[in-house]
């Protein structure tokens, strides 16, 4: 696991930890008032807390609550936090009072209960940014960090990275390449290279995010650095100052108080990542249980079409770029998985009879739901292709890289919209891509549910599958 991986992963889990404390925080508000006026928790009280949990969590999540502060203003944060309690408590009131429960409660309880649980919230959360203040100053779970373009708003960019230690980033310099004697009222001697130097930077993954500073005048440059990067993974976002058409899906964002809009970013974090795991999971296994005579009547299939092992394992790139092994049942007489795969074609000697069939049903593909539940693909996601594919497409077609910011998976957007099996044009593999993006760009939970249902219907057999 890389170390963007590893951030993300310690984000996910800090979020899911903030989540549980807030539910003990607010039950433990309603236990302490009850304790304080003398009164028995019983089932009745039990029902409203549910409710008001319920409540709390969904209203949070539509709020983005729990989204990483790291960036934003505690203020705004605890503004949140108290929007969320009030409606939590004004939509559980109403709750009430159509069921005509609302006499049943103390009044006095249920305002004691509200006041006590914002001020706990609040206060737990300044408790846990003090924290994390100290411990990214200690110089834990920083996010190195480029600037390309030493303009005004790249130095006052740069000025709130140094101000603000708890922020966690460590700055590794400006890149422009513009002569010293070009650049006014500016410290010349920050640049430490040039924007092609940012680029291989954020391509070799040594960067964790990088930061587009230009002015709007230089939109061609911006444009072109934008597309160099999308044979990166590095997390990318420009400032305000430009406006391209494909920012219009962009996640404002700030750090401090400059205002920053996300380019290329993962929209499968935080807790998304948590459910869109969860949900990996539970159907993976379910699918194992549901289909297990097939898998073992597919096995005996191989085992007896033609000599040599019934799974075999290629190398694929998976989320971030990194190479996972991917699990598939043999199809063919050999099993490539060197750097130059030949794509399988219409009549191809290699597939066997067995073969055919299973690669046309996608039932060859039926063990990658063990690489989901390794953690290496998700159900839904980008199909994986091969390291000498990709090493060629990544050449040809803009941000092809950009797929790789979600888990690889069994299904897609692109395949149950037709783009499955051969690629045997240029054309093909940007439709492909463009659908990939197209998911990636707009991904939603409930948008994996359609897809796996799509799959059923249309998912399964292509006409250029072979």
């Amino acid at each position: 696991m890389d170390s963007q991986s590893k951030l993300q992963f310690v984000g996910a889990r800090s979020n899911f930890l903030l989540r549980v404390i807030d539910i003990i925080i607010i039950t433990a508000s309603l236990l302490i008032i009850m304790r304080g006026y003398g009164q028995v928790f019983d089932k009745d009280y039990l029902l409203v807390l549910v409710g008001v949990l319920f409540f709390y969590s969904y209203i949070g999540e539509s709020l983005a609550l729990y989204r990483s502060w790291r960036l934003g203003r505690f203020s705004t944060m605890c503004r949140l936090v108290f929007i969320t309690v009030t409606i939590a408590f004004l939509l559980m009131t109403l709750v009430l009072f159509l069921f005509k429960y609302s006499e049943v409660y103390s009044r006095v309880t249920m305002a004691g209960w509200f006041f006590l649980s914002v001020f706990s919230l609040v206060s737990w959360r300044l408790l846990v940014r003090e924290v994390k203040r100290i411990r990214r100053i200690k110089g834990y779970n920083v996010h190195k960090v480029a600037i390309v373009g030493l303009t005004e708003t790249g130095k006052h960019l740069y000025d709130e990275i140094i101000q603000h230690d708890e922020l966690g980033f460590e700055c590794v310099g400006f890149y422009d390449d513009r002569e010293p004697v070009r650049i006014e009222n500016l410290d010349a001697s920050l640049i430490v290279g040039s924007i092609n130097d940012a680029v291989a930077l954020a391509t070799a993954g040594r960067i964790d995010k990088l930061y587009v500073c230009l002015p709007m005048l230089a939109e061609k440059r911006i444009a072109d650095i934008i597309l160099a990067l999308g044979d990166s993974t590095v997390d990318v976002l420009i400032t305000p100052d430009f406006l391209l058409k494909n920012l219009m899906h962009a996640r404002i964002g700030s750090v401090g108080e400059i205002d920053t809009l996300s380019v290329f970013e993962s929209p499968v974090n935080g807790m998304k990542r948590f459910y869109k795991r969860t949900f990996d999971i539970v159907f993976s296994l379910c699918a194992i249980i549901a289909i297990s005579p097939v898998l073992i009547a597919v096995a005996i299939a191989v085992y007896l079409s033609s000599p040599g092992a019934i799974l075999f394992k290629q190398d694929r790139y998976g989320l971030d770029g990194r190479k996972i092994k991917v699990w598939k049942f043999r199809s063919m007489t050999v099993t490539e998985n060197s750097n130059k795969v030949v794509q399988a074609s219409k009549g191809d000697a290699r597939i066997t009879n067995v073969g055919a069939f299973i690669r046309r049903t996608s039932l060859d593909e039926l063990p990658q739901f063990f690489n989901v539940l390794k953690g290496d693909m998700s159900v839904v996601g980008p199909r994986p292709h091969a390291v000498s594919h990709n090493e060629e497409y990544r050449k040809l077609v803009s941000y092809y890289m950009l797929r790789h910011k979600v888990l690889p998976g069994i299904t897609g957007w692109a395949q149950v919209n037709g783009w499955r099996g051969e690629t045997d044009t240029l054309d093909k593999m940007e439709k492909r891509i463009e659908f990939d993006l197209a998911y990636i760009r707009n991904w939603s939970l409930w948008w994996d549910v359609k897809i796996v249902f799509l799959t059923f219907f249309k998912g399964f057999i292509g006409k250029n599958v072979y």
